[in-house]
């Protein structure tokens, strides 16, 4: 780890407030787990990099960490420049190149181009975990990911749904874990200029030209929240049973009757309303 120290990069409290609580909420990390990290080259996994290494040095249980990039050969789309950032980490680093941008052009049929490439970078994450004997992914979602899940699901689809903070994926053999679900965005952002982490811009070939349905639903809490400054801790309450979805019953119960599982840290509400 002298390589991660080399660095100075020391993740903020508040953040390192936000995870340890995901992780023993929703017992994130267990014994001798082989952690695989989706690095896009955004603010946020990049965020959650440092924010794993930290813990791995910190906690009191050990496991190990590695990276993976899928490069969708995106046209004025590089993420290439991690390679050197990664690997002077000491970390193991898989960056897979795939055309997903043509593959999707050539074979999209009644789907958004964002979904069509979130399966395909899935799938080859899954892949990439199971040939090097990874048993856990993690993800960088955050809370904001979540509020905005969750509208778009009721709005668009009728349903109540969001992201997951743990789950076992369908065929049995990974499970899924996002460190980052009691964090704002705001916060990921804040660390990722502090640190000069190499943020690499607009990291979804998808959205470099055209809105989403995503940053409209983004825009709408942006204008709720100036009104109500409680609206994440209100919707982390009302989404709580759903995040913790797919949870081993014994994780689900010690976060059910746990004092205050709902509450955003003191320094996220106080971030909130500055904001």
């Amino acid at each position: 780890m002298s390589s991660y120290r080399a660095h100075g990069v020391k993740p903020p409290r508040s953040l390192q407030k936000a995870v340890g609580k995901a992780l023993v909420d929703y017992q994130q990390i267990q014994a001798n787990d082989k952690i695989l990290l989706g690095l896009s080259g955004g603010k946020d996994s990049l965020s959650l990099l440092h924010l794993l290494l930290h813990f791995q040095r910190h906690a009191p249980i050990d496991f190990t960490l590695g990276v993976v990039t899928i490069d969708p050969q995106a046209e004025d789309f590089d993420p290439s420049s991690l390679i050197p950032y990664v690997e002077s980490l000491g970390l193991d680093y898989h960056y897979i190149r795939e055309p997903i941008v043509d593959i999707a052009t050539e074979h999209m049929t009644n789907d958004s181009f964002c979904a069509f490439c979130s399966r395909m970078k899935r799938g080859l994450m899954y892949k990439t975990a199971r040939e090097q004997g990874y048993n856990v992914i993690a993800l960088g979602q955050h809370l904001d990911d979540l509020a905005e899940s969750f509208l778009m699901s009721a709005f668009r689809g009728g349903r109540l749904e969001t992201m997951k903070a743990h789950y076992v994926i369908d065929a049995g053999d990974l499970r899924v874990i996002r460190p980052l679900v009691y964090a704002r965005e705001r916060q990921t952002a804040d660390f990722a200029t502090m640190a000069k982490l190499p943020v690499i811009k607009d990291n979804c070939p998808a959205c470099f030209s055209k809105p989403t349905e995503r940053e409209h639903t983004k825009q709408l809490l942006r204008n709720e929240e100036q009104r109500n400054p409680h609206l994440y801790q209100n919707l982390l309450r009302t989404m709580q049973p759903l995040i913790a979805k797919g949870l081993p019953k014994e994780a689900s119960d010690l976060l059910n009757h746990a004092p205050h599982n709902n509450k955003l840290s003191d320094d996220q509400h106080s971030h909130s309303n500055a904001a």
